[in-house]
């Protein structure tokens, strides 16, 4: 067998199918392809293919992937040109690769955000963004498994920070820490700005990639 790593992009429509339906789109998708994938083993036999750090709902993803194995060998152009035959227009398949890293390795990912709201005019909405970064703490309420909802200063995870201001809004470019360790949702900056500036405000947020703990790109 041979492991396999299938990365695309997710957007458009797209965007807004959960991960449970994006991972019946792309077995769907591997069935009708006929790519000579593995199937699991025991009662429920179904072909194998895992997502390193799933995209939450409604969030554009450039650099996804799928990890897949083979069992006999395949062209990996072949795999990237089939599997976009079966897919919906939002999801495309730009590279198939051998994996370098592991899952487990994913420690952070990098965010595009555009920001925008109806209560304020641009101008003001990027001061009050760069105001609520400047701060020494941002508090806001995050779930959990364990503990349920409890109070989090998010301000020391957030990083590479560049702000900016968009026709209509603002653009907010972050590192976050993601995966199985410590995760912090890039909405958990939007509550924030709610919480403390009582405005409503909408995120357009696009996951632009992955990293491990030395924020070495994801590969």
């Amino acid at each position: 067998m041979k492991n396999v790593r299938v990365w695309f992009k997710k957007d458009d429509e797209c965007r807004f199918i959960s991960h449970l339906d994006l991972n019946r789109c792309m077995l769907r998708a591997l069935h009708k392809s006929k790519i000579p994938i593995w199937h699991t083993e025991g009662f429920n036999v179904h072909p194998y293919a895992t997502f390193p750090l799933p995209l939450s709902l409604g969030f554009r993803g450039e650099k996804e992937c799928m990890d897949i194995r083979l069992v006999e060998d395949f062209d990996f152009v072949d795999i990237k040109n089939k599997l976009n035959a079966c897919l919906p227009e939002g999801l495309r398949v730009y590279d198939v690769t051998e994996p370098v890293m592991k899952a487990k390795e994913i420690a952070f990912a990098s965010f595009s955000i555009r920001i925008t709201s109806d209560d304020i005019s641009p101008d003001k909405l990027l001061e009050i963004c760069s105001e609520l970064l400047d701060k020494e703490q941002i508090l806001v309420e995050k779930k959990t498994k364990k503990k349920g909802v409890k109070e989090i200063d998010i301000k020391p995870y957030i990083s590479s920070v560049k702000l900016e201001r968009n026709i209509g809004g603002a653009i907010l470019s972050v590192t976050l820490p993601a995966g199985s360790v410590t995760n912090i949702n890039p909405t958990l900056i939007q509550k924030a700005i709610e919480r403390y500036y009582n405005i409503e405000v909408y995120f357009d947020v696009t996951k632009k990639d992955m990293y491990d703990k030395n924020l070495k790109s994801f590969q």
